[in-house]
Formats: C-alpha cells, structure tokens, sequence
C-alpha cells in the first residue's frame, strides 16, 4: 500500500500543549500534530482544526464540525459553508449531517464542498467510512463501531477495516495526510481514558500496512 504521511492530535499528550506533544509525537515517529490554527511552525504542527464554540465557519479553517441538530439548523450550516469555501466539514453523530444520505445532501447543497472523515464517527453511527473517502481533504482515523465512536484497535465491536480504507485510498489517488484521533472529553459524553495507547497501537497497525 501507499504511504501516507501519518499524525495524531494532542489529544494523548495532554495535558502538554503543541510544542511538548509535537516533540513526544516525533519521537513516536508521527510526521505532524493536528492543532489549531496559529501554532510555532517549527514544530510538527498540522493546522486544522477549530474551537468547538466558534458560531460558523470562516473561509479558510481546514476543518468545521457540522451544526448541531434544530430548527433551521440545516439551513444555517449550508449558508455558512457556502460563504466559506475551503473550509472542511467533518460529519459527527447528533450533527445536522450524520449519515450517508445526509452527507450526500450536504454536498449537493455547498457545491465544491469537501470533507473531514473520521472513521470512528462514521462507524459509530452505523455506516462504511469508505463511502465518504472520496469526498476528504483530510482523514482522521479511529477504531468505532456499535454506536461508539471510539474503541482500541482490535475490541469485537470495531467495524473499521483499516486496511481497506488504506486500499480506497490508493484507489482514489488521495494524496493528503492521516491523523490517528482519540479524545478523552467526558463532558461531551466522549471518556476514553486509553488515549495514548489506542494511539500507538493503531499508529503500529497502520505503519504495518503501509510496509513499514
């Protein structure tokens, strides 16, 4: 299979900040950290990535999550990526865009529109990442599955097949980076206390696939 250049976030490093996770990334091997914008770029910084409570997106942020489900919801989030172009959608559970179908419709509506796909997400609420991979600018990938967005690597539940989404990507010439992402946020109703574990344990999985 291809190589892909492979990252994380900070997420397994915190609380560290960029700077002390980009050296503990490299020293893991990572070739970047997913960060937000504004970062030393002597580090292993990876912009993308916003602050969850930013109100719409802003045309050049690499990457937004989708509006929450309401009223007028879906109408506001089509009109502000539609006044954002080049800025990426990232599909999420409880998201005015959080299936296939609803994705599709999204992209139909914000022509030009590209993605952020988490296969975690994706496999948690049910469906194949694959579907989507031919819409991403960025891949973030995630074991998930059975309703949960996050699991370590081999747990019953898992329904990414890592290997295949290496192999889609190949397939469709995807040129851009990967970033292994767990997140320990309970007060988003998303604990994962095994954080830098699943982290290199995948980072291990998938460096052995690409011929490491």
């Amino acid at each position: 299979m291809g190589r892909h250049r492979l990252g994380t976030t900070c997420h397994p490093f915190e609380p560290d900040g960029p700077g002390a996770a980009s050296v503990r990334a490299r020293a893991l091997g990572f070739d970047h950290v997913d960060v937000m914008l504004g970062v030393d770029p002597a580090t292993l910084a990876l912009p993308i990535g916003i602050a969850i409570a930013a109100p719409i997106p802003v045309a050049g942020w690499t990457m937004c999550p989708a509006f929450a489900q309401g009223e007028g919801q879906w109408d506001a989030c089509v009109a502000a990526f539609r006044a954002a172009p080049g800025c990426l959608l990232e599909p999420l559970a409880g998201s005015v865009v959080d299936s296939i179908a609803s994705v599709r419709a999204m992209l139909a509506a914000v022509p030009g529109l590209r993605l952020a796909v988490d296969t975690g997400h994706v496999a948690g609420w049910g469906e194949d990442p694959l579907i989507l991979l031919e819409h991403a600018a960025h891949v973030q990938l995630r074991q998930g599955g059975g309703g949960q967005p996050q699991l370590r690597l081999d747990d019953p539940a898992g329904a990414v097949d890592f290997a295949a989404v290496l192999g889609r990507l190949d397939a469709i010439g995807y040129d851009g980076a990967l970033t292994i992402e767990y997140f320990d946020r309970p007060a988003f109703g998303m604990p994962f206390a095994d954080c830098h574990d699943a982290t290199v344990e995948l980072a291990l999985h998938v460096r052995g696939l690409m011929g490491e």
